[in-house]
């Protein structure tokens, strides 16, 4: 068998007109995803007031959100500007890697920091107690090498594996499942193992989130002030929405009775979860909150009273 060199990404669409349109989309979406993470970095490492466990969580999701979109937004540009859609044999399973090693340390990410905020609001009084510097550190690095540990197997099994055509995959970036579905030989035993590792991460990084936010809502029911009990729930209820968008579209492309993908309608839930949560998460997250406000106005007034000077 001659062994493929090359595979070629169909991308989001066939139409000209449309990639033009998804071009400048992916732009303002990249730019927006950059200044957000790159803003919520730099306003919790400077301002002394945020130096709490939410924020230092907030600090490594916004450095994991930069990494995670950045293993196929920029490929994926230069796929629509110059409509070369062919990727490398490496290249192809490097980015797979890293797509889903980082996809991974979302999911546990996301859960990390909602039994962070279950701490702060369930269990007030031993928030600082629990959580403390060095679980903190603790849990970041679980969910660094837990990922690993989750991925690394079937990955290198991906590798090893025998592609003699056809080389075309109908996504806009080197998905898992395709490349399972283009190799020349059998892959049910990995296919197994995959559909088991996705279960242990989505589902079970989900009964986390959701236990978490679960034991706020109840501890809001129970706050004597209806302001306070509005604020809190604003603030829960956005959380919710991003988690929900993020869940449900990861769930139905990845844990479903039939693994196999390809369909077009993979191609815009792999885009919602992987492009328009990736957006939302620093403002859902960061940005609306009244703290990351007010740093980001004292250091803009900073800034402004050193020009004039």
């Amino acid at each position: 068998h001659t062994r493929v060199a090359e595979f070629v990404l169909l991308g989001l669409t066939n139409s000209r007109h449309l990639e033009i349109i998804l071009f400048l989309f992916l732009v303002i979406a990249y730019f927006l995803i950059l200044l957000g993470n790159i803003t919520v970095i730099s306003i919790t490492l400077v301002n002394h007031f945020l130096q709490t466990p939410m924020y230092y969580f907030l600090r490594n999701f916004a450095l994991l959100e930069i990494t995670f979109t950045s293993t196929f937004i920029p490929s994926t540009l230069y796929s629509l500007l110059t409509e070369k859609k062919m990727i490398s044999l490496p290249g192809c399973f490097l980015q797979m890697l890293l797509f889903f090693y980082l996809g991974t340390c979302t999911f546990f990410h996301v859960a990390t920091m909602s039994f962070d905020r279950c701490v702060a609001i369930c269990r007030p009084l031993h928030y600082t107690t629990i959580m403390n510097n060095r679980f903190c550190l603790q849990l970041v690095l679980a969910c660094w090498a837990v990922s690993f540990l989750l991925m690394f197997p079937p990955t290198i099994m991906i590798v090893q594996l025998p592609f003699c055509g056809p080389n075309v995959m109908n996504h806009f970036y080197c998905d898992t499942s395709l490349l399972l579905q283009l190799s020349c030989t059998d892959t049910g035993f990995i296919e197994g193992l995959m559909l088991i590792i996705l279960i242990i991460i989505i589902p079970g990084t989900l009964i986390v989130t959701a236990v978490s936010y679960g034991s706020i809502i109840i501890t809001i029911l129970h706050i004597p002030s209806s302001t306070g009990r509005k604020k809190t729930f604003s603030t829960c209820s956005a959380h919710l929405m991003v988690v929900m968008i993020f869940y449900s579209t990861s769930i139905y492309r990845y844990i479903r009775p039939a693994q196999r993908g390809g369909q077009d309608s993979d191609k815009v839930l792999s885009f919602f979860f992987s492009v328009v949560t990736q957006i939302l998460n620093p403002y859902i997250y960061s940005l609306r909150n009244n703290q990351v406000k007010q740093a980001l106005k004292e250091s803009m007034l900073k800034a402004f009273s050193s020009s004039l000077r």
